[in-house]
């Protein structure tokens, strides 16, 4: 394995904080390290402490770098990820994470400071706006790794200059793109294009998602995407004539199963939260079902203790007693899907949990909730891996009925596999 050569580059790796986004990154920077690379990884003390472990092999090629996150109000103290803090909070993480420009730049600066030190490379996330400048003022290349499919990237279209002149509506969102050229239902149902057209908007954190978007793009010489050809083939290519730049398809980069840590709620996990009225409407579909379950629910932000068994109907896991059982906090999700008796998987379409289903054998049941996840459904609907919970359209409200079939059916289907 080489290692200082020439043919070793020093690559710099920078995820947003979201461990949907520190996952992959830390995966990908695995993939790199084997093949002989010296990898930088920088995040937050915290959520560096809560990241998996490093195979012993690859440990002397793989530096964690922590940089100090600025405090920013209305956080709560220690919220250094998305998976700390409720939905509604998450620009004021945006703005508490652009405050990580200074520490970074100092950081460049001492590794640019020695031949032997400086970095070949900086990989990014897309919240990262105020880092290609600073990269330039160093003189170090970048480049930009999206970590959702690239058929959500197709939908989202190619960056114009001119933020907010294409698409800024609920009802934009709605609309299949006119630049894919093939018959497809790709597009957001109304309650969950609201996500996406307040992306459009300047948030608390003084810009929007979709500006942060624009400007990690520009300038960069290729992408990386979190796909491969085999799954993702025609969006891969159409991709590539939208951004007009080279693509890289780095791989689905799922987790091994055998090294899932253990090690409690350490963890982290999603940003995506159910509403009390969806945990309610979703707790009676599974009561109707009869299906044995585990249902594994992180405890809203805020709230300690028993104060969040609350947010269930009165008396439901004393009902579900014998079939069922609800997990409060994080859970080994690998470990729980590889087991024999799993029948399906109720997700909510987030990249990550998708391959980690999909890689064991398991029909989806799909709940999506935030950002992509819509998108992630209806590709997967498509390809007849997955079948969507009922939802009106409008509201994003659930049918009962709907979801007790639901379930049912995948229970059934599995047992005849």
């Amino acid at each position: 394995m080489p290692t200082g050569t020439l043919d070793s580059l020093h690559i710099v790796m920078f995820p947003w904080l979201a461990f949907g986004h520190m996952h992959p990154f830390l995966e990908l920077a695995k993939s790199l390290a084997t093949r002989g690379h010296r990898i930088t990884f920088i995040s937050t003390p915290r959520n560096i402490q809560r990241l998996p472990s490093i195979p012993s092999h690859l440990s002397s090629l793989i530096t964690f770098v922590p940089l100090m996150l600025p405090h920013v109000e209305p956080l709560p103290e220690n919220a250094e990820s998305t998976s700390d803090i409720s939905q509604g909070l998450v620009p004021y993480l945006e703005r508490a994470f652009d405050g990580l420009s200074t520490p970074f730049s100092a950081f460049l600066k001492s590794a640019c400071s020695d031949r032997k030190t400086k970095p070949d490379w900086i990989i990014m996330d897309v919240h990262h706006h105020w880092l290609p400048k600073i990269a330039q003022d160093f003189c170090v290349s970048c480049a930009l790794f999206y970590v959702i499919p690239a058929s959500s990237l197709v939908f989202f279209g190619p960056h114009s200059p001119q933020v907010g002149t294409l698409r800024t509506t609920i009802a934009d969102f709605t609309l299949p793109p006119s630049w894919i050229p093939f018959p497809s239902n790709f597009t957001f149902r109304p309650h969950e294009a609201r996500w996406i057209a307040m992306g459009t908007q300047e948030n608390e954190s003084g810009i929007s998602i979709a500006q942060r978007k624009h400007l990690t793009f520009f300038g960069r010489k290729f992408v990386c995407v979190r796909s491969c050809f085999e799954l993702e083939s025609k969006w891969l290519s159409l991709l590539a004539e939208l951004f007009e730049k080279d693509v890289v398809p780095v791989g689905l980069l799922p987790p091994p199963a055998e090294k899932i840590s253990t090690a409690g709620e350490s963890q982290g996990g999603s940003e995506a939260a159910l509403s009390t009225e969806l945990l309610h409407e979703l707790a009676f579909g599974l009561e109707r079902s009869g299906v044995p379950l585990l249902w594994a629910l992180r405890k809203p932000a805020g709230m300690i203790g028993d104060a969040a068994t609350d947010i269930l109907p009165a008396s439901f896991e004393e009902r579900i007693k014998g079939s069922g059982h609800v997990e409060w906090g994080w859970v080994p999700q690998m470990r729980i899907l590889a087991h024999a008796s799993v029948g399906g998987f109720l997700t909510h379409c987030g990249p990550s949990s998708v391959i980690e289903s999909l890689q064991l054998g398991h029909p989806l049941i799909m709940l999506p909730l935030i950002i992509d996840q819509g998108l992630v459904a209806r590709v997967l609907e498509e390809r007849g891996v997955g079948v969507g919970v009922p939802r009106d359209a409008e509201t994003g409200d659930l049918t009962k009925k709907g979801l007790r079939g639901l379930f049912v059916l995948s229970w059934w289907k599995k047992r005849q596999n």
